[in-house]
């Protein structure tokens, strides 16, 4: 390896260390914060001393007023939309993938160059519409109305379409040979060997519902049905009055669970998103 080689390898590790602090050590104040009494949140930034990372004394009282609150709630109430999403989405997804990349059928161009195009329109874009429509089925105010939007996922059938075209032709050939049906090719054939594009989806589809916040707050008035940044944003109920340590505590706990996810998975996501290159 040339000096120069070594030059860039060491400037690319120093950027990778830089972009980690900026991540890491917010993380670690929130996290810290919200073990800590409110006045004491703080208290250790100006003048900066390192007890800032160090919830002394240590406490669970912004956790206790956080759950009296409802929050815990929100939690599950998101957890479960987003579970029955991944769950329904995937099958659905998977579904249109695999016709994608094995059926030819009248329009199939067009229709996947809109299945493009859905992922790239922003959201603020189709909120109106979406909620009227939503209203005129009657799920507003519904889990329906969380759930039912987010199934259908542009990218998510652009990663199963990509993936299922990498699979050897032979394999359904001797599949079709043996009398199998398409149905039963894709779900013994297909499926299985789709681990980690489905894993990449299932991260994808759970997490866009763990940080949704626009749709939730439109389409879900009742407080019970509060999705968890939701939440978040009705934590501040006093405009003078804000209980840092309780808003540290929400904090943490978001970041908290898709962390507990992302990292032993993460392996599959990116495998899911490397072999889900751009084949024909």
């Amino acid at each position: 390896m040339k000096f120069t080689d070594y030059g860039v390898e060491l400037l690319r590790l120093f950027l990778m260390l830089l972009f980690l602090i900026f991540i890491v050590v917010p993380f670690l104040w929130v996290g810290a914060s919200a073990f800590k009494v409110e006045d004491r949140v703080f208290a250790d930034l100006a003048p900066f001393s390192f007890t800032a990372f160090i919830p002394v004394p240590f406490t669970l009282e912004a956790f206790d007023t956080l759950f009296e609150g409802g929050f815990l709630n929100s939690v599950l109430v998101t957890v479960f939309v987003g579970v029955i999403t991944v769950i329904f989405g995937v099958l659905l997804n998977s579904m249109a993938g695999f016709s994608f990349a094995r059926f030819d059928f009248p329009g199939k161009q067009m229709l996947f160059a809109l299945v493009l195009v859905s992922f790239l329109v922003p959201f603020e874009a189709i909120a109106v519409p979406l909620y009227m429509t939503i209203q005129k089925l009657g799920w507003g105010d519904t889990l329906l109305a969380l759930i039912v939007p987010a199934v259908a996922y542009g990218l998510a059938i652009f990663l199963f379409r990509q993936f299922f075209l990498g699979i050897p032709s032979e394999l359904v050939d001797a599949a079709l040979i043996d009398g199998a049906g398409w149905f039963r090719i894709f779900w013994q054939v297909f499926l299985p060997l789709s681990k980690p594009v489905i894993i990449c989806v299932s991260l994808l589809m759970f997490l866009g519902q763990w940080q949704a916040l626009i749709w939730p707050l439109i389409a879900v008035q009742s407080k019970d049905l509060r999705m968890i940044q939701v939440a978040i944003a009705y934590l501040t109920q006093d405009e003078n009055v804000t209980f840092w340590n309780v808003h540290m505590a929400a904090a943490f706990l978001t970041g908290v669970i898709p962390l507990a996810l992302i990292f032993p998975l993460q392996k599959y996501y990116i495998r899911g998103m490397s072999t889900s290159g751009l084949k024909g």
